[in-house]
């Protein structure tokens, strides 16, 4: 018979927030997790290998534990996904800030709410930074960021007529292989490989 386990999950956005994942740490070992994966990348990332590890790891009867909901999912679909990846395991999930616990059905309500709210606040967060950036490009005062790799396509050119291949291009420039095709293809001079 096996017995079910308190496994944490702790991430912060940069390698600069070290107090705040520390701080995550310490709060998942008091709620008594016996196991903590963790990372420090950005939410937005496709790919989060811990929390895909941990999804991996988890058995029927554990509970997954965050601090935060925010620490866990980037959206209500990311949300709803974790919460079945664990839900099809007969795993549990905890959030302590909000002291909500899936195992409960006003847990899970709960949690389905706070999904909804999250996303609701995140549309318009961006329908407010869009209207914004409107206003300032009619004010004239918003250029957008400026392309970085077409600001080298004289670089590119030169060295392609040097002969140099597109990964040394890639390695000298900094730019993507794409981008490279791209500012050839403009000139006409894409080559064949």
């Amino acid at each position: 018979m096996t017995t079910s386990a308190l496994v944490g999950y702790a991430r912060t956005s940069t390698t600069d927030q070290k107090a705040g994942l520390e701080a995550q740490l310490r709060d998942l070992e008091l709620a008594g997790c016996t196991k903590v994966f963790r990372e420090e990348i950005s939410s937005v990332a496709t790919n989060r290998p811990q929390l895909a590890a941990v999804l991996e790891w988890v058995r029927e009867g554990d509970t997954l534990v965050v601090t935060k909901l925010d620490r866990l999912a980037r959206s209500v679909a990311d949300l709803v996904s974790i919460t079945a990846a664990l839900k099809a395991k007969g795993a549990g999930l905890r959030i302590l800030a909000m002291n909500l616990d899936t195992a409960t059905p006003t847990g899970k309500l709960m949690l389905n709410l706070l999904g909804s709210i999250a996303e609701f606040e995140r549309e318009l967060m961006l329908e407010r930074q869009r209207e914004g950036i409107a206003k300032a490009k009619a004010d004239g005062k918003y250029a957008g960021r400026q392309p970085t790799a077409r600001a080298k396509a004289t670089d590119v050119l030169r060295m392609r007529a040097e002969g140099m291949s597109v990964s040394d291009m890639v390695a000298a420039l900094g730019i993507s292989r794409a981008s490279i095709f791209r500012i050839l293809a403009d000139h006409e001079t894409a080559p064949s490989s």
